[in-house]
């Protein structure tokens, strides 16, 4: 029998101290409860790095995404050859070659007048473009990162007016694309303008965007949001061509890698 400690009986009747399963009960639950904080905090810290939770990031997070244009190689926000595992209609995959770079620069004459409007309240710090091609060379893809001068609750108003109001969906307000000559996007227009995605993101200052088209330069006279033409049911010639497909898949590669050098950068000791 112990003295000092309240007692108590095991399985087989025998009489034991309570005191010491009681005082590791507690400690094993001030450790869970630690371990949880833990990786709760490291949750909400990282997880629109590595997935895009839609919640805005860290103040330092936010400055180092903004900075990324001046910062990190044309080569790693915009690589020579993307792969697109299942990005394609019915899952199939794709891989799109890098043809052309537009040289870094600002917003004058890159938007059709209604979605430089739209995109006037965040600002424009630096606009950095370059276009793709399917391995076909069927079909031609711009993808666009737009750096804005705004800060977190300006990214976000501007968010939930293109959700709110459906601006990623108004033909009014399709992206323009990059043609480059001697490419095979040298007939990229905008009257060839297919199908397009645009995507505002609350944790950094950029707009992300892209919009496709055919390489043989053939108008486009319904052109139809990505969101939309990537449906089962969609019988557009853009869906039907998988054009949705190869603007919203290239579209969340580019962003995907994005947040891979902002976590980089973000990780990087001052």
């Amino acid at each position: 029998m112990s003295f000092g400690e309240p007692e108590g009986y095991d399985g087989d009747a025998r009489p034991r101290p309570l005191g010491r399963r009681g005082a590791s009960r507690a400690a094993a639950a001030a450790v869970c409860l630690v371990l949880g904080l833990g990786l709760i905090s490291g949750a909400v810290t990282g997880s629109w790095l590595v997935g895009g939770s839609g919640e805005e990031g860290s103040p330092s997070t936010f400055a180092a995404a903004g900075s990324l244009w001046h910062s990190v190689p044309v080569d790693q926000l915009f690589p020579p050859t993307v792969q697109g595992r299942g990005a394609g209609p019915g899952g199939a995959d794709r891989t799109w070659t890098r043809i052309a770079v537009a040289p870094d620069s600002g917003c004058k004459d890159a938007f059709d007048p209604l979605l430089r409007k739209a995109l006037a309240p965040v600002g424009c710090e630096r606009l950095l473009r370059a276009t793709y091609t399917d391995a076909t060379e069927s079909y031609v893809t711009t993808v666009g990162l737009l750096f804005t001068t705004a800060d977190a609750p300006g990214m976000t108003a501007l968010a939930n007016r293109f959700r709110r109001e459906r601006l990623d969906r108004r033909s009014d307000l399709m992206p323009l694309p990059y043609a480059a000559k001697g490419t095979p996007a040298a007939g990229f227009g905008a009257p060839q303008r297919a199908s397009w995605t645009v995507s505002v993101l609350t944790e950094a200052p950029v707009v992300v965007y892209a919009v496709s088209g055919w390489a043989d330069g053939r108008t486009v006279d319904d052109p139809q949001p990505a969101r939309d033409a990537v449906e089962a049911d969609a019988t557009t010639a853009a869906a039907q061509a998988g054009l949705g497909n190869e603007a919203q898949g290239l579209a969340d590669r580019v962003e995907r890698d994005f947040r891979r050098n902002v976590r980089s950068a973000s990780e990087q000791p001052s």
